[in-house]
């Protein structure tokens, strides 16, 4: 389970006045810490959010290895489609969430 100092930063956009310890909201701004219910709830929208985008870092990671302008150069010297080829393996490798 992700940590809530991480699910509120995300949801909260890192603002002044919030903290936690050991896995528990401390201080939240306007002083009333939020009930378990909005924690869970909001929880479950940061691990949803984390899964619908998690395609995104897996294929940043593997264009990464591919030599892209090379391989650009190359097929437009040669008439070839390797690149076009390579990135369209890629996306069927880590789809979008529909």
């Amino acid at each position: 389970m992700t940590d809530i100092g991480t699910i509120i930063g995300w949801k909260f956009n890192h603002q002044a006045g919030m903290s936690t310890k050991a896995g528990k909201i401390t201080a939240f701004p306007g002083g009333i810490i939020p009930s378990q219910v909005d924690q869970s709830a909001w929880t479950a929208e940061y691990e949803a959010h984390v899964q619908a985008n998690a395609y995104k870092s897996e294929r940043l990671a593997e264009y990464a290895k591919l030599n892209q302008y090379e391989m650009m150069f190359d097929d437009q010297r040669d008439s070839t489609t390797t690149w076009v080829d390579a990135v369209n393996a890629i996306k069927v490798k880590y789809p979008k969430p529909s």
